[in-house]
């Protein structure tokens, strides 16, 4: 048990068994019957809740079932991805560029890699915490459609660093901790390759990013920057 905002005991309840059944699922079918499910962390500042608007999904090594050029677990596992190798129903928080941290929920059963990088969401609960947040380094407060949209933004408006790498996902946003739960299934869904990602793993040979259409926190599709190599002078 844990001690709940309110100074009572609360009972931390397991993710919902619908919920936890999807996440055992190949992400690239995972990613998109997640939109619009709420996704919260509490902590003793406050509950932030974010309505899933755009979702990547991730496979694993190039010797699996699901090989995926693009993911972080194409060349096996490491400490850096062991979350990512199960069991679902938990959080796989990375950091990247030596400034962003990003979440994904894993997927798959234990031993299988996959997941579902969160790339935005609708803060619908926690705004003034999320823009506290996201305004930290910033001379002028962050716009409502601009709170979580991006994978380093989710994780800065939600509060999530490498700490919580491994979190387990459960029910019950009362509790401190990282929540999952069901939400309204959105009208329309828009399929492309997945957004700055360089290789194959960018290409329309894995179409692997979904987003509600005609959402205003979906970040915009850009194809992967080619960098070309400086020559060392001979």
């Amino acid at each position: 048990m844990a001690d709940d905002p309110r100074g009572e005991q609360a009972i931390v309840q397991p993710l919902d068994d619908g919920l936890l059944a999807l996440l055992a699922r190949p992400a690239p079918e995972a990613a998109p019957a997640l939109l619009g499910c709420l996704l919260s962390t509490t902590t003793p500042l406050g509950t932030v809740t974010l309505r899933l608007t755009e979702i990547e999904a991730y496979g694993g090594p190039a010797d699996s079932d699901l090989p995926d050029p693009g993911a972080h677990t194409y060349r096996g596992r490491t400490a850096r991805n062991a979350s990512m190798f199960g069991p679902p129903g938990h959080i796989y928080v990375y950091f990247t560029y030596g400034m962003h941290h990003a979440v994904n929920l894993v997927c798959r059963p234990p031993g299988d890699a996959g997941g579902c990088l969160i790339r935005a969401g609708e803060v619908i609960a926690g705004a003034e915490l999320a823009r506290q947040r996201r305004s930290a380094r910033r001379r002028s407060p962050v716009p409502d459609d601009l709170l979580a949209r991006g994978p380093g933004n989710v994780a800065q408006a939600l509060g999530l660093t490498l700490d919580d790498d491994g979190a387990p996902l459960s029910a019950d946003p009362i509790v401190p901790g990282v929540h999952l739960r069901a939400g309204d299934r959105p009208s329309g869904i828009q399929q492309t390759a997945r957004t700055g990602v360089s290789g194959d793993g960018g290409t329309e040979a894995f179409p692997w990013r979904f987003a509600i259409s005609g959402d205003r926190t979906v970040s915009p599709y850009r194809a992967a920057v080619k960098r070309n190599r400086r020559r060392r002078p001979s």
